[in-house]
């Protein structure tokens, strides 16, 4: 049985983290000492690195609730989990070509500048 300061520093996130997931619901209450100290146990330790993994791999909250109740249940099949990986796969190939895109405005919009020591700027005009 860990302290919430425990599993933070076991799991590296932050003790606000821990915090922030059990108040939003992604990680079971947990038990309490007789002095009112949370103390959280294996399952809930590896509940919450389930979290962090797949927030680390950029799932938003509603599929992270999502995955948890699915596999609480254990009422599913590979493909459906399998399926909902694929649409994040997507969303961050979208967000990547987003970004590339990005980087080449940027980097027109920087090679245009001419460095000088006036107010006339190529980047100010260019986003305005």
């Amino acid at each position: 049985m860990l302290k919430r300061g425990d599993v933070a520093r076991q799991l590296d996130c932050h003790i606000e983290t821990v915090r922030y997931y059990e108040g939003i619901g992604l990680i079971e209450p947990p038990q309490r000492t007789q002095s009112g100290h949370r103390i959280y146990g294996s399952d809930d330790v590896a509940r919450l690195r389930f979290v962090l993994r797949l927030r680390d791999l950029g799932f938003p909250l509603e599929d992270v609730r999502a995955l948890l109740a699915t596999v609480k249940t254990g009422d599913y099949a590979c493909a459906d989990i399998a399926a909902i990986a694929e649409h994040q796969l997507t969303e961050i190939r979208r967000k990547i070509e987003d970004l590339r895109r990005l980087e080449q405005t940027l980097t027109r919009m920087t090679q245009q500048c001419h460095r000088g020591s006036t107010p006339d700027c190529a980047i100010i005009e260019a986003l305005s």
